[in-house]
């Protein structure tokens, strides 16, 4: 089909009203000629009426053909728009949004027409006709020119910065951020680098995960629809990002194009507005002055998204409690009031609302203003590498890069934050261009100290038009770090990230100095402008605040000896510089440790990491007196260590360690390390600040912290309360017949009670806990916190009384328990009726209760309730082992016995199984002498041949505990051998009499070495029983073993 010709007419000036909708184009050309030919055409008419009828020449006639022709084309195409507009003013007209696909042209055209359809409508006094053509048609033109805007606005992104350096794409570089559901908006005011510190570890469950563009849609089950989503996470984790691709994708026509108008605000936009009145029309009118243009004044009949990022910004917070109702948009009013309204669901209900938070400001909306609660979580490991490799187009450098920040501990938990990631990358793109092979920085400290200097080194190059060999620091841009650390300092004491005008007078920085400040050092300092030019500072990152805050304390001590942290200055002169620089960093230590959220933490390290002369170096030309004595570092460094064995909890405990490693000190850490490796680490001997190490150690390792195994360490109550952070940290924790008492539950009581804690399943089985114990651990057991679903009590020595404390817990709304073990107990009838009453509870979710076996011989603590007699299977003993004492003792002999052949029995090595399987829980205790392997078996164990395999430990069927006259030795399941402690194992007050303690259900294996009515623990298998389990032996020559 031939193309249809496009005719350039002249522009047509509308009434001043419709200046937004003034246009050129084909219909208009069309539109002024089709007049002037109406009127060629009456003339024409009028002057051929009063003339005789002539027949006109053959030239006249072929002059006249294309102005007939284009009259009747324009006619057409005319009637044909009228049509469409007929079409749309008719009642059974769709009310949705019409999606306009034609070309730039015809679109411009049909808008003039529509235009003057309505000017006419109105002249002819049909009002009704006009206001439905103009409100069926203009918001679809307000709809693609706000999509415009919106494209212009976050098409491009400055990362890490805002308007300064290089745009980038935002498709190109965007990488899925984890975004999980289901937290609730609880306040967390610890340090934000605690709190990724813990998203860093693996999930204690699998959680639901969302993306972007399906932040509204409810989940499977969930049938009311999502109003109000709160999305909170930590400074730079890339919420703000996440809104903007949200908005992109909708401006882009690639998701959500059920939504009509999307509004993003930002908080600190609105702050400067808080003087000012607005009606939500008139606000909405005055950031989106294309809704103004189209006349939009209600958006009740419209599918709207409000987005509000950064409500940790919002100055003053948002009161909920002193606002007026407010249920009329057009209604004039304060602008945090009109926001309050509009997350109530006063003011317009029927739209969605996206607010972003830090986690400190996520409770200023009430918990039933809020529909979802999200959570980002930054990258996860396959992110992280995915934006390196995006970064890092050569394949070799992006893994090197990848390589060096997994090798660093800290560097690799920072990179869950996005912008971190960016500063990472352009310090590592720098070091690797300028110091070919050269060590890349292994600290935060190093990795901040490096940031700075490649960006003195752009604004000397870029700014100053000297050469990259040139000295970094000038006069004037040490004056501007000096301010920005002073800024940086003060509100850091604040808790301000974002700075107004007032903020940075009070610090002695003038608006155009700030300015000037934020043009330079672009990717440190940056300046926002809101609309009319109202100007907000901020540095990029919270952690870059940190940075400068403690390097400006560090260079105001070095260059005149003041402690901006002590409020009393030391003015002795009798009193030495270095003793000066020794308390300078021991009252920073006792600074951050005195804070109850941890928001000194990455201050201390950046200070105490300033310290070191090599990182001094670095900085040279900035500090003017450079030099810290080793002794001085080394004193710090045993004063860190001496807190270490102070009862500090284990977040401080854990950033004194990252102090340590900012020191280049990680002799604690070694030390440890090396115990564990060499399997040689005896908890009995580990001093407090060795129990530090071992906790931070489990913590950083990149190992699964699933399963928590108290009897790997110590089956004491002093090795549980230790470890309770890694207990914490743990989804299941095993601690059956660990020697506890109610002291441990109190410990207990507070882990499940605290929102950080993963415990899904905790054994407690046969420790000696009792009622009072069991009402302890109730108590956390209520907190909305809880996330306990299995919970073993079996043997723990309990009455009736516990029965009410649990029966309380099991009615409760928040009570998650799907199993209860609370077998082996002496409950008696009273107990099980209130323990049934509240199992009939509708709130009760348990699946599962054991009750059974009951009686009063439960009530004796300890193991040996649960003793079993064993009988020796007498077809599967091997013909060199001799049975006596009536079958109860088995020696190694070197005559032949006179056994019967039996397929059953062992022909090769000098084995034996017990013939009665072992169900439930069992206990039995044996003597050896000599060489022996104490061992349980599935049946299906190999008996003939001289395979190893057929040997008790050498296989996945059995598992094995070898012991000598020296005492027990080694324990081996499925040919992997490990190795009893050496503290255990050669006791001079303990017999040669072992004890084996299976729990068949839980799949538990331990051995024991008994000392009089003592029991120490040896070890402990954790496993699935898929088969029957049977006691058996393996006697070496000249040894024996008895049944107790």
């Amino acid at each position: 089909m031939r193309a249809r010709p496009k005719l350039r007419g002249t522009s047509l000036d509308l009434h001043p009203a419709l200046c937004p909708y003034r246009v050129t184009g084909l219909l208009v050309a069309s539109l002024i000629l089709k007049s002037s030919l109406c009127l060629l055409q009456r003339e024409w008419t009028s002057r051929t009426q009063r003339l005789p009828v002539v027949s006109l020449p053959s030239s006249i006639k072929h002059s006249w053909t294309p102005y007939l022709c284009c009259w009747r084309t324009t006619s057409s195409l005319f009637l044909n728009e009228l049509k469409k507009i007929q079409k749309v003013l008719s009642p059974d007209y769709p009310e949705c949004l019409e999606s306009q696909r034609e070309d730039e042209e015809e679109r411009r055209s049909r808008e003039a027409l529509v235009t003057i359809t309505v000017n006419f409508l109105r002249r002819l006094k049909q009002e009704e006709l006009a206001d439905r053509l103009y409100c069926k048609h203009f918001p679809t033109v307000c709809q693609r020119n706000l999509k415009s805007t919106l494209k212009k606005k976050f098409q491009c992104v400055f990362e890490g910065i805002a308007k300064a350096g290089n745009p980038t794409l935002l498709n190109q570089i965007y990488t899925e951020l984890y975004i999980t559901e289901g937290r609730t908006a609880e306040v967390n005011e610890e340090h934000e680098v605690r709190q990724i510190e813990t998203a860093s570890r693996k999930p204690d469950r699998p959680e639901t995960t969302i993306r972007q563009e399906d932040i509204f849609k409810a989940s499977p089950g969930r049938d009311e629809p999502i109003r109000t989503v709160l999305t909170k996470g930590v400074a730079g984790i890339g919420k703000t990002v996440l809104t903007q691709k949200y908005s992109l994708d909708w401006a882009e026509d690639k998701a959500n194009q059920d939504i009509q108008f999307i509004f993003p605000f930002t908080f600190r936009e609105l702050n400067v507005l808080k003087e000012e009145k607005f009606s939500l029309v008139g606000l909405v009118h005055h950031f989106f002055t294309e809704t103004k243009e189209a006349g939009i004044c209600s958006f009740e009949d419209f599918q709207v998204v409000f987005i509000f990022d950064g409500l940790d910004e919002c100055r003053p917070p948002l009161d909920f409690h002193k606002t007026t109702i407010l249920t009329d948009p057009r209604k004039s009013t304060s602008v945090d009031v009109l926001l309050i309204n509009l997350i109530r669901g006063k003011l317009l209900p029927s739209a969605r609302l996206w607010i972003t938070t830090r986690p400190a400001a996520a409770n200023q909306i009430p918990p039933d203003c809020v529909c979802m609660v999200t959570e980002v979580r930054g990258f996860i490991d396959p992110q992280k590498e995915e934006y390196f490799r995006k970064r890092f187009r050569d394949e070799e450098q992006a893994s090197r890069i990848i390589s060096h920040i997994k090798t660093s501990r800290s560097l690799h938990i920072m990179c869950h934050i996005p912008v971190f990631c960016w500063i990472t990358a352009t310090v590592l793109e720098d070091v690797l261009e300028t110091r070919e092979g050269g060590q890349l920085p292994n600290t935060l400290t190093e990795m901040y100290i490096h940031f700075l200097v490649v960006q003195a080194k752009v604004k000397k190059v870029k700014y100053d038009g000297g050469a990259e060999t040139d000295p970094h620091w000038s006069p004037e841009s040490r004056k501007m770090m000096e301010s920005l650390g002073k800024l940086a300092f003060v509100q850091l004491q604040k808790g301000n990230l974002i700075f107004y005008e007032s903020d940075l007078t009070e610090c002695g920085i003038d608006i155009r100095a700030a300015s000037v400040y934020s043009g330079v050092f672009t990717q440190i300092f940056k300046e926002e402008r809101g609309l009319y030019q109202d100007k907000v500072f901020c540095f990029i990152h919270l952690s870059v605040q940190e940075f400068l805050a403690a390097l400006h304390v560090h260079l105001t001590f070095s260059n005149s000896g003041k402690n901006l942290l002590e409020q009393k200055q030391i003015t002795s002169k009798r009193f030495s510089f270095l003793n000066q620089k020794e308390s300078f960093h021991q009252s920073a230590v006792n600074k951050a440790l005195q804070s109850p959220n941890g928001h000194l933490d990455l201050f201390l390290r950046f200070l105490l990491g300033l310290s070191l002369q090599t990182n001094q170096t670095l900085l040279r030309g900035l500090m003017t007196q450079t030099g810290s004595s080793w002794q001085t570092n080394q004193e710090t460094v045993q004063y860190i260590k001496e807190k270490l064995s102070k009862n500090l909890s284990a977040e401080k405990s854990i950033n004194l360690f990252h102090c340590l490693n900012e020191l280049n000190d990680r002799s604690l850490v070694e030390e440890i390390q090396q115990s564990l490796r060499s399997g040689r680490l005896s908890t009995d001997k580990l001093s407090p600040a060795q129990w530090s190490a071992l906790v931070f150690i489990l913590l950083s390792s990149e190992e699964d912290l699933d399963v928590f195994d108290l009897k790997k360490y110590s089956s004491s109550e002093e090795a549980l309360l230790r470890l309770l952070p890694v207990l914490k940290a743990s989804n299941k924790a095993l601690l059956s017949g660990c020697n506890l008492s109610d002291r441990s539950c109190e410990a207990l009581s507070s882990v499940l009670s605290s929102q950080s804690s993963r415990l899904t399943e905790l054994d407690l089985g046969n420790n000696n806990l009792q009622d009072s114990g069991v009402k302890l651990l109730s108590a956390g057991m209520k907190s909305q916190y809880c996330k306990l679903e299995t919970l073993r009590l079996s043997g723990c020595n309990l009455s009736d009384r516990s029965c009410e404390a649990l029966s309380s817990v099991l009615s409760s709304q928040s009570s998650r328990l799907t199993e209860l073990d609370l077998g082996n107990n002496n409950l008696q009838d009273s107990g099980l009726k209130l323990l049934f009453s509240a199992v009939e509870s509708p709130k009760c979710t348990l699946g599962i209760l054991r009750v059974e076996p009951a009686g009063v011989r439960w009530l004796r603590p300890g193991l040996r309730k649960y003793s079993c007699q064993l009988t020796i299977d007498t077809n599967t003993v091997n013909t060199k082992l001799q049975l006596s004492d009536n079958n109860r003792k088995v020696t190694h002999v070197e005559e032949v016995q006179s056994y019967p052949d039996h397929p059953d029995r062992f022909d090769v090595y000098s084995q034996l199984l017990c013939r009665d399987g072992l169900t439930g829980r069992c206990y039995w205790e044996v003597e050896w002498r000599g060489n022996v392997y104490i061992s349980v078996s599935y049946r299906s164990i190999r008996r003939k041949g001289d395979s190893r395999d057929c040997v008790f430990g050498n296989n996945d069927q059995s598992w094995s505990l070898s012991c000598s006259d020296d005492g027990p030795r080694y324990v081996r399941h499925n040919n992997r051998l490990t190795s009893i402690s050496s503290s255990s194992s050669s006791s001079s007050s303990v017999s040669n009499r072992a004890a084996v303690y299976v729990d068949c259900p839980a799949g538990t294996l331990s051995f024991y070495r008994v000392s009089s009515d003592t029991l120490i623990h040896l070890h402990t298998f954790n496993t699935t029983f898929t088969q029957t389990l049977y006691p058996g032996f393996m006697v070496w020559s000249g040894s024996s073993v008895s049944l107790c």
